[in-house]
Order: structure tokens, then C-alpha cells, then sequence
């Protein structure tokens, strides 16, 4: 007989989906100890939770998982294969449908009047900014920014400059950190240049004191000069998301964390499985939390879970509380669907957002 870890181990289900089949009647284990609930599975249980398991990644509906489940150790086969047939037809299906639809966005994108990559500012631009300022937002943002060769729109940090003020951005996609300096020099028409990440990185070394720095833009270059010092290289010449739209969320509920005891819980508490296919996300290592009626904020250990939940992925959230330095932070909580968003409790235009990621089952 096998354990729940160690049927979860042998069959690439997580426990989490186990218990989900299991309450689904999809695999019901062999045994239950009636005292302390503990799931046990036969030996030849092990065939029907691979077979599962290969059958759910390949996205089949549980109602057809199962028929198939039930038909497979039968001497007739045509159900089963039936069933098989049906569902790579629908795929198929679905995967033309949504070529017809991707063509359909790229003509769209062919037909739009305004170029594709954002145009270098046609004159000068010169900015007056705080050393420590700067070095503070930097730091606050640096952690989120993507690595994925094939979106080079996110391998950089978009410097914004308006109004006043430089806010810089990053995203991965997963997650998006935002974070505002003050700027003096700049009185004009909204800025926007995407800087790439080693450049960032070069201009951060400069910035190890308290003088005011400047920061120029000409043409396709951006150039931090720290007295006799600088750092200057050519801009990302891609669009980055409108991050305005994607810091809009809906107000959530606001739980403020002691951060040294916040990440010793996240750092010992419990971990879940994430739903198979999200490596790129990281999702196989996820914290769950919970904020309880009184503002207190818990990581969830299975079948711990009361009301809504959200799941993220506990490196990320690790990243994001090293990155705001702060003792205190405040979590904000929308729909399990909603990022969770972590900001100061000082300074509202710096904060992270984290997507949340689905748990098996």
C-alpha cells in the first residue's frame, strides 16, 4: 500500500489533486483509516493515477476521465478509444479556432497606424534626479524583470518620466513591480524609455551616494552621469505594456505583515503543488495565504484552507518582501483570481504585484 505522498511521488499527481479525486470519486484510495483519515492506495492504483494523470495534462474533461478510467481494464476497448478520439478531435478543433483568432489579432496589429516599437524622444531630455531616490526604485523594481529571450520587451526597466517625477517598471509577466522617484528638468510631455537590464544594473553601481545624478536621453541613447562618472548605452526600441491599465485592480482587503515574521512563515510553512505545465511561473513551490476576518494572514497547510484563498509562488513573494525594505508592508488581498498586491505602508507609488497561480485540482 502506498501513502498519499507516495502515491503523489510515483504518479506525478500533486497530493493536492489526490484529495481532489479522491472527493470527485475519480480515484478513491483503497483504504481509509477511520481515526486519523490518512489515504491509502493499492499497489494497482498506481497504473490508473498515471494514466490520470497523463489524461488531465492533456486537458480531457474529468466527465470523460471517467468513462475512461472505468473502461480501461474491460476486454473492449472502443469506448476508451472513442472517447480518446473524440477528445484529440476537439483539441484540434480548438487549436483552429485559435489560430483563425491569433491571425485574425495580427492583421488587426498589421492594420494599426502607430509603429510597433516605442520611438526614441525627438529632442533631448534631460533629468535632475536624487541618487538615493533613484538607487531606492531601482532596487524596489530590479527583481521583476523578465528573462525570456523572446519577449525582449520585458528584459529592461521602462524609465517614465512625468509630471515631476520618474517612475521605473518592471514585469516578467508573473509579476510587476512599480516604484517613483522625484525628478527635477523635465517639464514636458510624458517620457518613456525602455533601459536594458545590464544597463540598469551599470547605472545602479553609480548611485552609492546622496548627490543628485543626471539622467539623459538623446536619440536611441540614455546616458546616468554620477559626477565624473557615467553610464550610457542604447535603448530598448520595443513597446512595453501600458503598466496603467494592469495597476488598476479593484480595492482588496489590506492586511499589514511584520515582514521577519511574515517570511520565517513562508520560509518553514507549507508548500503546494501548482497546476502542471506553470514551471515557467515557477507554480511548483507555492505558498497558500489566507487573511482572516481580524487582519491576520496565514499560510495554509492542506485542507487548512477557510473561505478565499490565494496561492502565489513563494519565491516570488520572497523577492517582492526583500525588494519593498520595509519592516512592514501591507498585503493586499482581491478574488483568488486577482493579483496580490504588496505595498508600503509609506509610500504608495512603490508596490509589487504577483500573479496568483491555480493549484492542482
Amino acid at each position: 500500500m502506498r501513502s498519499i505522498g507516495e502515491m503523489a511521488r510515483d504518479s506525478g499527481l500533486g497530493v493536492s489533486a489526490l484529495r481532489f479525486y479522491d472527493r470527485a470519486g475519480v480515484l478513491v484510495p483503497a483504504q481509509v483509516d477511520p481515526v486519523n483519515g490518512y489515504r491509502w492506495y493499492a499497489p494497482g492504483q498506481l497504473g490508473e493515477a498515471r494514466l490520470l494523470a497523463r489524461l488531465r495534462r492533456a486537458g480531457m474533461p474529468l466527465a470523460d476521465v471517467r468513462l475512461v478510467l472505468a473502461g480501461w481494464s474491460g476486454a473492449d476497448t472502443h469506448l476508451v478509444r472513442g472517447l480518446l478520439e473524440a477528445h484529440l478531435r476537439r483539441l484540434e478543433r480548438d487549436l483552429a479556432d485559435a489560430r483563425g483568432a491569433f491571425s485574425a489579432v495580427r492583421e488587426m496589429l498589421d492594420q494599426r497606424e502607430s509603429p510597433m516599437t516605442v520611438p526614441a524622444p525627438t529632442d533631448a531630455v534631460r533629468l535632475s534626479v536624487p541618487a538615493n531616490g533613484l538607487r531606492a526604485a531601482l532596487d524596489a523594481v530590479r527583481f521583476a524583470v523578465g528573462r525570456d529571450s523572446g519577449l525582449p520587451m520585458l528584459t529592461g526597466v521602462l524609465f517614465d518620466a512625468e509630471g515631476g517625477g520618474l517612475r521605473v517598471v518592471a514585469t516578467d509577466r508573473y509579476r510587476m513591480a512599480v516604484a517613483r522617484t522625484a525628478a527635477a528638468g523635465h517639464e514636458g510631455p510624458r517620457v518613456q524609455v525602455l533601459v536594458p537590464a545590464p544597463l540598469v544594473d551599470a547605472m545602479r553601481a553609480l548611485l552609492s551616494g546622496d548627490e543628485t545624478v543626471h539622467l539623459g536621453v538623446e536619440g536611441d541613447r540614455v546616458a546616468l552621469r554620477a559626477g565624473d562618472r557615467q553610464a550610457a548605452g542604447e535603448l530598448l526600441a520595443h513597446d512595453f505594456p501600458d503598466y496603467r491599465r494592469l495597476v488598476r485592480l479593484p480595492a482588496g482587503r489590506r492586511a499589514e505583515v511584520d515582514v521577519a515574521a511574515f517570511r520565517e512563515a513562508l520560509e518553514n510553512g507549507p508548500v503546494r503543488a501548482g497546476e502542471v505545465g506553470e514551471e515557467a511561473a515557477g507554480a511548483q513551490e507555492l505558498s497558500v495565504l489566507h487573511v482572516t476576518d481580524d487582519g491576520a494572514v496565514t499560510v495554509c497547510g492542506e485542507g487548512d484552507e477557510e473561505g478565499d484563498v490565494v496561492a502565489v509562488n513563494r519565491g516570488f513573494l520572497l523577492d517582492a518582501l526583500a525588494a519593498a525594505g520595509r519592516d512592514r508592508l501591507l498585503l493586499e488581498f482581491g478574488a483568488p483570481t486577482a493579483p496580490l498586491a504588496v505595498r508600503r505602508t509609506d509610500d504608495e507609488d512603490t508596490f509589487s504585484l504577483l500573479m496568483p497561480v491555480r493549484l492542482d485540482g
